[in-house]
């Protein structure tokens, strides 16, 4: 199994655009209605949007290739960068998606470490990330890679307000 993970630059921003948008409508389209799907991809994967977020220093974008294909992709945020004041000595795990054709293959733990090994690089104590409450395969495969629910905060889907559950793992 070949795998690898890089850093994202503006470069590579139309490819971001393309697998933020496919891995999103694939996760979530079966739970949501088709129009606040359509309202939440044009908000947040806009290459405007995209730009402005590849381009924050607090931020960064992994691609993982599997076969030298791009099969998923991470986005950390730090300091003001992230969705919740967490303060300085947290890192947050925004986003993690590999496309459907590449699970059960072991890339979201890779990314998942790599979001670690990101955070001891800037010396953070804790990880966290927001998962939906009603998305149990993630709530489950986050709690094997050792995190826990610590709190809650509101996601909204278009129109529709959505509770995410809050997740937090201390490094080591």
């Amino acid at each position: 199994m070949t795998v690898k993970i890089k850093k994202c630059n503006l470069d590579d921003l139309q490819i971001l655009q393309e697998i933020s948008i496919e891995t999103f409508n694939d996760t979530f389209k079966d739970q949501n209605s088709p129009e606040n799907m359509k309202a939440y991809l044009a908000r947040a994967f806009n290459l405007k949007q995209l730009e402005k977020e590849l381009s924050n220093p607090s931020s960064e974008f992994f691609f993982v290739y599997f076969h030298d294909e791009v099969a998923g992709y991470l986005k950390v945020n730090t300091n003001d960068a992230q969705s919740e004041e967490m303060g300085e000595e947290l890192l947050e795990i925004e986003r993690v998606y590999i496309k459907n054709k590449f699970h059960k293959h072991g890339l979201g733990k890779y990314l998942l470490n790599k979001a670690m090994e990101t955070a001891m690089e800037r010396n953070k104590k804790k990880i966290w990330l927001g998962v939906w409450e009603k998305n149990e395969n993630a709530i489950a495969f986050y709690k094997k890679m050792g995190f826990v629910q610590t709190g809650t905060h509101s996601f909204y889907m278009g129109d529709e307000e959505q509770i995410d559950f809050i997740m937090t793992k201390i490094l080591r």
